[in-house]
């Protein structure tokens, strides 16, 4: 069984271009929170180091640095997990990926959601809502649609003290 991460990248600030839009304060803590999370479940086994990648956008990037720093790992950008991509290009891509690591991607709203009810449900139709800087775990055979199983879905205000 294979798994997979899908992370929306932390708030962002309002701007154009919007492929240069940055973080806020919030959206950088939101990061760190889930970055800091993640780093803990791999600690105690829970969880393989996954292999990250990222949308080019800057909000993205600044997001999967927090993890590449909390973990210690590298990350690769692929140009086709931007907002508007379509879930079934980023599925072709999968199935080319070697089993092994956990895949972990950092990209946006729709594609996140999209992606996420294309691989659970079958359709795009079925698309999940994510919060900024949510986390779904998904796990399957196979990457096609509506071959994955929701594990859990996470978000930086479940981990939040106080």
């Amino acid at each position: 069984m294979q798994r997979m991460l899908i992370m929306r990248h932390g708030e962002a600030a309002p701007g154009s271009p919007d492929h240069a839009r940055q973080l806020t304060p919030r959206g950088v803590q939101e990061a760190e929170t889930m970055a800091s999370w993640l780093a803990q479940r791999v600690a105690q086994g829970e969880l393989p180091m996954p292999r990250l990648y990222a949308s080019p956008y800057v909000r993205a990037q600044q997001t999967a640095q927090a993890l590449c720093d909390a973990l210690g790992i590298g990350l690769e950008t692929l140009d086709f997990i931007t907002p508007d991509d379509a879930p079934s290009a980023v599925g072709d891509w999968l199935l080319e990926q070697a089993e092994g690591a956990p895949i972990m991607l950092v990209s946006h709203m729709p594609l996140v959601g999209d992606l996420a009810g294309w691989l659970v449900g079958g359709s795009r139709a079925q698309g999940v809502g994510f919060p900024t800087a949510a986390i779904a775990e998904l796990t399957g055979e196979i990457w096609a649609a509506g071959c994955a199983q929701l594990v859990s879905f996470t978000q930086p205000s479940q981990l939040a003290s106080g």
